[in-house]
């Protein structure tokens, strides 16, 4: 992995201590991407980690909302593991 990102979540808010967007903010995604760039899979067990803790933490907030804001994303054609060359 990186550099510890400036973006990480204020629990129990789940907001980015940088931006104050909703966690995981525009940026940091962006830097997850990176991150875990071919390993799409380890990407989606990290946030599945932080999936867990933010249930725990928003118990109000509807789940549907929780999993497209933590694994919904992770799956979009930008984080598709790149051809072998």
């Amino acid at each position: 992995m990186g550099l510890l990102s400036a973006h990480q979540p204020v629990r129990p808010q789940w907001t980015c201590t940088a931006c104050g967007a909703p966690w995981p903010c525009r940026t940091r995604k962006r830097q997850l991407i990176e991150e875990f760039r071919g390993a799409r899979i380890s990407l989606l067990l990290y946030l599945s980690a932080y999936l867990v803790q933010a249930c725990a933490d928003l118990p109000l907030t509807p789940s549907g909302l929780l999993h497209s804001r933590f694994l919904a994303w992770p799956r979009s054609a930008a984080l598709r593991d790149e051809p072998p060359q």
